[in-house]
């Protein structure tokens, strides 16, 4: 098993959190479980790609002569 599956959902390991608390400072909202947040960039994703295949299923800008 990869270690994905033992580690505890919660903050992003990319952005450590100092052992020491904080001043209390207004959070945007709740976070998201990761699950949402791959829904999301997934979401994302698909949008971006769509467009992608339209632009490349266009036909080319009639260019003059060279």
């Amino acid at each position: 098993m990869s270690e994905a599956s033992v580690v505890p959902e919660g903050p992003s390991l990319l952005s450590p959190q100092p052992a020491a608390p904080q001043p209390a400072a207004p959070q945007p909202a709740a976070p998201q479980s990761l699950l949402a947040q791959m829904e999301q960039m997934l979401a994302a994703l698909n949008a971006d790609l769509v467009r992608l295949d339209a632009d490349l299923q266009a036909p080319p800008p009639h260019a003059g002569p060279s």
